[in-house]
């Protein structure tokens, strides 16, 4: 089965109790679908703890920064003129394992398809 990433816009959606990363939420702990978030996205969207903050790591994975998880998005970004760090990290990350992104912010991670063209990439 096919695990999902979270992006800074899914965990904001989440704390923002959007209804339909919610069911996405809920669907994936349903089938014990593994949900990854990259250390990165977590430093971005972080800003102090709080109850939900908490429970939402709580219910993912985090992923460390591993030095080849550094050095791909690096190659990456110096192909895509404009993308970001955080973006290349997801990309790289859920490429690694197959994943399907959750984010809010499908222009950008579009434009770095062409270089991990098997992510597939869904809205909050």
């Amino acid at each position: 089965m096919t695990g999902l990433t979270f992006d800074t816009g899914a965990l904001i959606a989440l704390e923002r109790r959007k209804l339909r990363m919610r069911q996405v939420l809920e669907r994936a702990q349903e089938r014990d679908q593994v949900i990854t978030v990259p250390a990165d996205v977590v430093a971005e969207w972080w800003c102090g703890p709080t109850d939900l903050r908490k429970a939402i790591l709580d219910s993912v994975d985090v992923e460390p920064l591993t030095l080849r998880l550094a050095q791909i998005p690096g190659e990456a970004m110096a192909v895509v003129p404009g993308a970001t760090l955080v973006d290349a990290i997801v990309m790289a990350s859920a490429a690694s394992r197959g994943d399907i992104i959750y984010s809010s912010d499908l222009h950008d991670l579009e434009r770095l398809r062409r270089i991990f063209p098997s992510v597939r990439i869904l809205g909050t």
